[in-house]
């Protein structure tokens, strides 16, 4: 007779990986020996699974990091408002309180440049901190990495970058591009695959979709059964003048640059400008802004090519001429 299988060797390693964070809450004085023994033995199965206290100092310090970001009001007010209930879903629970597991799949609207990336890069090391995601880290995708040429290897394509996403999260750049073509394309199958790995994998990923407003509305709504399935949804609005400026100086300080006072009027005229004329198509904001830095370093560079030894003032100084010549996206 066959003797029985003990398990596998990683479901023995998640048994010792929580033994671990068992006893270290009862080291820490969270729970007492009796509650340890339970959770350890399997008897509590509600509470076995329960992590490490979450360090609420490297949230506030990540916090701090997406402060730092321009703008964005209404993006940091809501993602406080996400890991504050994260938060107290993990002390209800330590406590023995009801606590309904917490949906985290995720809609950013917005146009290019906007800090959807950033701040999705952000969220995947708070959710790591927060016990939530084994890794934390984001895996960027877009149509192409998903949606094969032939039957079958849009499953294979799609499956691979879910592989490589668990632990963190799948951030799916432009997914409305899955539905553009209609019943019998490829990307549909993507969607399908998309939709059993979140159900498949739902403690292991988190799926966060991006592209501009009305075009994933219009995704969301060839689908009825997506909407329910990402129920926090994050509007990133355009940034204003102001904010752009405040970006160029930022990325410019980054580099050991600043703009001269008559530079930055020269900034704020082009930007106007430019912003005046997106509304004929979408404006790609910080990254419009970091294309005009780049080219203004190089002009500047050029510039001070001939002078003899510029001294180190020259070489952090951007000129009002250094923007000359700029104002397409």
């Amino acid at each position: 007779m066959t003797p029985r299988s003990t398990g596998s060797k990683a479901t023995r390693a998640v048994d010792a990986r929580r033994a671990a964070g068992v006893i270290d809450l009862y080291e820490r004085g969270h729970i007492d020996l009796n509650d340890a023994l339970a959770r350890i033995s399997g008897v509590d199965e509600s509470d076995a699974s329960v992590a490490l206290p979450i360090d609420k100092r490297r949230i506030n310090e990540l916090l701090r990091e997406l402060d730092d970001l321009v703008g964005l009001d209404e993006v940091k007010r809501m993602v406080r408002e996400i890991f504050a209930l994260v938060y107290v879903q993990r002390l209800r629970r330590e406590h023995r309180l009801k606590a309904d597991p917490t949906v985290l799949h995720m809609i950013f609207y917005g146009n290019p440049g906007t800090g959807k990336t950033t701040v999705a890069r952000i969220l995947a090391r708070m959710f790591h901190e927060c016990g939530l995601l084994e890794k934390g880290h984001l895996v960027e995708v877009e149509r192409a990495d998903l949606v094969g040429e032939y039957i079958g290897h849009t499953a294979q394509k799609t499956r691979e970058q879910i592989q490589k996403a668990l632990g963190g999260v799948l951030f799916i750049d432009e997914a409305y591009s899955l539905a553009r073509g209609g019943e019998k394309d490829f990307g549909r199958e993507a969607i399908d695959c998309l939709v059993k790995a979140m159900e498949d994998h739902k403690h292991e990923l988190i799926v966060i979709l991006a592209g501009y407003e009305r075009e994933m509305r219009w995704f969301l709504s060839t689908n009825p059964g997506l909407p329910s399935r990402f129920p926090i949804q994050i509007r990133f609005p355009d940034y204003d003048v102001d904010q752009l400026v405040q970006i160029a100086k930022k990325t410019l300080a980054e580099r050991d640059y600043r703009m001269t006072a008559e530079a930055e009027w020269a900034l704020r005229s082009l930007l106007q400008r430019a912003v005046g004329e997106a509304r004929l198509e979408p404006f790609s904001n910080a990254r419009f802004v970091r294309n005009l830095v780049e080219r203004a370093i190089r002009r500047q560079a050029v510039r001070l090519y001939d002078e003899p030894r510029p001294k180190r003032d020259a070489l952090m100084l951007i000129e009002a001429r250094d923007w000359q010549g700029d104002g397409g996206q």
